[in-house]
């Protein structure tokens, strides 16, 4: 293993330096990658109204975005491919940008409650209209862009990372212990804005705002 000079870390560089400090892997883990969605997978995407994709460009730069919607927001249009329809957000398409370079992407599925995730890797590419476009409207919004991917590999993440943090349990909750978001957005995002006038902005009006189209 390389030394790095600055906090004295000891560098991992090869598989097999990696391979020795995990150990084996299980033949359940090794052997549970799926090449299509089965039953069980269909359930849980319609059971989910929120998933994270991560892409790269050619060079390996990375993103991972948020998607959110009401549950069962992911289109299955068979057992190899599925859709995602894009809302309105920032529009810096960061993923967009990658899978015009790199068409790799990989998904992740959760349910609220659920410590269990559901991984999705394969072929993405951009769709600015299909026919079943008008399946994917949700509160009068049709997108106008989606993203279609094709299945390389799908399969159940265990739960260990949710029950070490935590996540679902209201009681560890606490919000209030990290800036507001309109805190945020004045000190780090060059708003013009005052703080009275970005707590409206993110409150009722932007929460009605969430499918309304840019002006």
């Amino acid at each position: 293993m390389k030394n790095a000079d600055k906090y004295n870390s000891s560098i991992v560089t090869t598989a097999t330096q990696l391979r020795d400090i995990l150990g084996p892997v299980s033949e359940r883990a090794r052997t549970k990658t799926r090449k299509s969605l089965t039953e069980m997978d269909c359930l849980w995407i319609a059971a989910s109204p929120f998933c994270l994709i991560a892409t790269s460009d050619k060079n390996g730069s990375c993103d991972v975005s948020p998607k959110g919607d009401p549950s069962g927001f992911t289109l299955i249009l068979d057992e190899k491919t599925i859709v995602i329809p894009e809302r309105l957000g920032n529009r810096r398409a960061d993923s967009f940008h990658n899978i015009l370079k790199n068409g790799q992407a990989g998904l992740l599925y959760l349910v609220p409650g659920r410590g269990d995730t559901l991984r999705i890797n394969g072929r993405a590419k951009l769709i600015s209209d299909a026919s079943y476009f008008d399946k994917l409207v949700v509160k009068g919004h049709r997108p106008t862009l989606a993203l279609e991917l094709e299945i390389d590999e799908v399969f159940f993440h265990c739960s260990k990372a949710f029950l070490r943090s935590e996540l679902w349990k209201t009681e560890t909750w606490n919000p209030e212990t990290v800036p507001s978001r309109p805190h945020i957005a004045k000190e780090l995002e060059n708003s013009s804005a005052s703080i009275k006038e970005l707590e409206v902005y993110y409150g009722e009006q932007y929460q009605n705002g969430l499918y309304e189209k840019p002006s």
